[in-house]
């Protein structure tokens, strides 16, 4: 289906009927992480979002940092999401900070102030709570909300100037402490930390709460549509109260389900706690959810951009199946990736008629791609074979190699083994096997046709290689809901390491960067910690998946 059939999702549907109306001229979006962590894959999901509505109605998407909790936040978080961003294909218009705006948003609260929305409470947090209420019984206000205005701004001056320690005072909204929505009960708008902040300095000692610093940012940038996800929704009044009062530019905010994904974590939080408690190897450890962490393990970017647009925007939260995001990309690196060979659990092939020193054959870098181009494979009288693809007895109707039977070397010839090599132990050391000159792949005059293709690497020109092959971090499917702490169920097989892997030549000198398909065994990319003495490869993604099967009959 092309991009034009498909049906509009919701906020589609407002935009265009507030471009049609005159509403707005033209959109805004933005796109607003918290630097205190690393992007995953549901922040992907908000950012081809934004950054797609903004593309496809001819608007803007700002990139703005959230930073107005000194405490957890850093320049690394912040260059880390800038360059998320890039990677994924978008760039935004302005980039801007939450703390841009604080000389701003302290004469916002001075108005509300001044209006006697707003009061300087001395409570403790443990008293603030208690006064709020419960959802079935109203909250009381304190003696502190009779401060006059005047008293209120001196006060707040104060808390600027440095003359309370944290959690001694804080400024609340005076909005409603009956109303059904808790977020209303005069919601604290400001605290004191006395913190660094990574931006400011020591400039501040107070900090507008999120609720307070999100609208009225979005206010002065003039987002048209503030796309946030479903737990904001009861967010959204007061959001609109703080815009109301303040008579600031009317931006509104939309929600949407957030990504939940099967067999991943998607929080901040306890993706830290993997990172600090040493169950990963850092942020952008290839079983991540993290958006590093699956570049790093080889997920194109189209890949993942393709997997958000086919998950849509819902009102409703859902759980998506991973084997989806999976499957995209496959479909990705199918068409893109370069063939290789690699044999993981090699066995040694002597075949015996062949006399020549080498010779170069050739194989195709991409059977989907006609302009994928060929490259030179060496062959020799000594090649690797899977162990696997060997049996000494083979069952009826195995096309692999056994004894006096004949199989095709991928892009070589067809062999026939015709002795095994054995041990003092009884082990299989080597199979002696014969080629037959005429079966040449693409000049093949031998007449003979048989069922099984194998990969394979010359002895002598083959280099080692690392392989780690990645599975999914967790062991069950709803990691969220999964009874017991999260950590609890992590796969400990989520990462197996063959360090003897033998690999045809032409990966030692163009394999940075690219994707590659394995033959027979799934898509990889090189790592980083490879060197030019050990080539490290990440398995990407397996070749086949349930899933696929899934899609076809949907």
């Amino acid at each position: 289906m092309s991009s034009e059939e498909k049906s509009l999702n919701f906020i589609e549907e407002i935009i265009e009927a507030d471009l049609a109306s005159g509403k707005h001229k033209s959109i805004t979006t933005r796109f607003p992480p918290e630097p205190n962590g690393y992007l995953h894959i549901g922040h992907a999901k908000s950012i081809v979002l934004n950054f797609g509505l903004a593309l496809k109605y001819g608007g803007a998407t700002n990139l703005r940092f959230d930073d107005t909790n000194p405490v957890t936040e850093d320049t690394e978080y912040v260059e880390s999401i800038k360059n998320d961003v890039k990677w994924l294909g978008f760039n935004w218009a302005q980039e801007l900070y939450a703390s841009d705006y604080f000389d701003q948003l302290y004469e916002m609260a001075l108005q509300l102030i001044d209006k006697g929305l707003a009061y300087v409470d001395d409570s403790t947090s443990e008293e603030i709570a208690a006064q709020k209420g419960t959802p079935t019984t109203p909250g009381t206000r304190n003696k502190y909300a009779e401060r006059t205005p005047a008293e209120n701004k001196a006060l707040f001056e104060a808390m600027k100037a440095g003359e309370f320690s944290d959690g001694a005072k804080v400024l609340r909204a005076k909005i409603d402490m009956e109303s059904p929505n808790m977020l209303l009960r005069d919601p604290i708008i400001y605290r004191i930390k006395h913190a660094k902040h990574h931006r400011t300095g020591d400039k501040w000692c107070i900090y507008p709460m999120y609720d307070f610093a999100h609208g009225q940012s979005d206010s002065i940038e003039k987002i048209t549509h503030s796309i946030c996800t479903l737990e904001f929704v009861p967010h959204r009044p007061l959001y609109d109260w703080c815009i109301e009062n303040l008579n600031t530019f009317p931006s509104k905010q939309y929600e949407f389900a957030r990504l939940n994904m099967t067999y991943t974590v998607m929080s901040k939080r306890k993706l830290l706690q993997l990172v600090n408690e040493k169950m990963v190897k850092g942020w952008d450890d290839p079983r991540m959810s993290t958006i590093s962490g699956m570049r790093r393990r080889g997920y194109p970017a189209a890949a993942i951009r393709e997997f958000c647009d086919r998950i849509g925007v819902a009102k409703r939260d859902n759980l998506i199946d991973v084997g989806l995001l999976e499957f995209c990309v496959r479909e990705e690196l199918n068409k893109t990736a370069q063939r290789r060979m690699v044999v993981f659990d090699p066995l040694k092939v002597i075949i015996t008629n062949y006399t020549q020193e080498y010779e170069e054959l050739t194989s195709e870098n991409n059977p989907e791609d006609s302009n994928g181009g060929v490259r030179n494979v060496p062959f020799s009288r000594e090649i690797w074979i899977e162990r696997e693809d060997f049996m000494e007895i083979p069952p009826k109707k195995y096309f692999r190699l056994a004894p006096g039977q004949m199989v095709r070397l991928k892009s070589a010839y067809i062999i026939k083994c015709d002795e095994v090599i054995k041990d003092e132990q009884g082990n299989i050391t080597a199979l002696h096997c014969s080629y037959i000159p005429e079966s040449k792949s693409g000049s093949d005059t031998s007449g003979i046709h048989v069922k099984g293709t194998l990969h394979w690497v010359s002895a002598a020109h083959a280099i080692q290689a690392e392989v780690r092959l990645y599975d999914r971090l967790f062991k069950v499917e709803d990691v969220a809901n999964a009874e017991g702490d999260f950590k609890d169920h992590i796969n400990p097989d989520s990462l197996q390491i063959i360090s003897g892997a033998y690999a045809e030549p032409a990966l030692a000198d163009d394999s940075s960067g690219l994707a590659f398909q394995f033959l027979r065994k799934g898509y990889f990319v090189q790592d980083t910690d490879s060197s030019t003495s050990k080539l490290v490869f990440n398995r990407t993604v397996t070749l086949k998946d349930a899933w696929a099967k899934e899609v076809k009959k949907g």
